[in-house]
């Protein structure tokens, strides 16, 4: 699958834990982060869910059903980084897909996902 490269900005960070209702004080207050040992604030694993359930439906398409998506954080997504989603269709029966999908930053590779997605009728798109 191609990469899917997303900007980490703080307002993404702080949009997404708010969307998710994560009030947790490391997510949006970079001063209470720098004081539980982050260099700054950091995005949340529901965010990072998200984002890997996007990758996936933009390349399957909107008709495409998420089934099961099991993700691993590792290294933390903080402003400023770049995260790249890459992805690798593992098994595809009867019309059902796993995916293998990471997301890698500045640091490392901040998740690791295994996603089954049913796909439309006719294929991706």
């Amino acid at each position: 699958m191609p990469p899917l490269e997303i900007e980490i900005t703080r307002t993404l960070i702080v949009a997404g834990a708010i969307a998710s209702r994560d009030y947790q004080d490391v997510h949006h207050d970079p001063e209470l982060a720098r004081r539980k040992g982050s260099p700054d604030i950091f995005m949340n694993i529901l965010t990072t869910n998200g984002l890997v359930g996007r990758y996936i439906t933009d390349h399957f398409g909107p008709r495409a059903v998420l089934r099961k998506v099991a993700v691993r954080l590792g290294a933390p997504n903080h402003p400023g980084d770049t995260m790249v989603l890459t992805g690798t269709v593992e098994e595809v029966s009867d019309g059902t897909a796993t995916v293998r999908v990471v997301g890698a930053n500045g640091i490392g590779r901040h998740v690791t996902a295994t996603v089954t997605v049913t796909l439309p009728a006719g294929g991706a798109g």
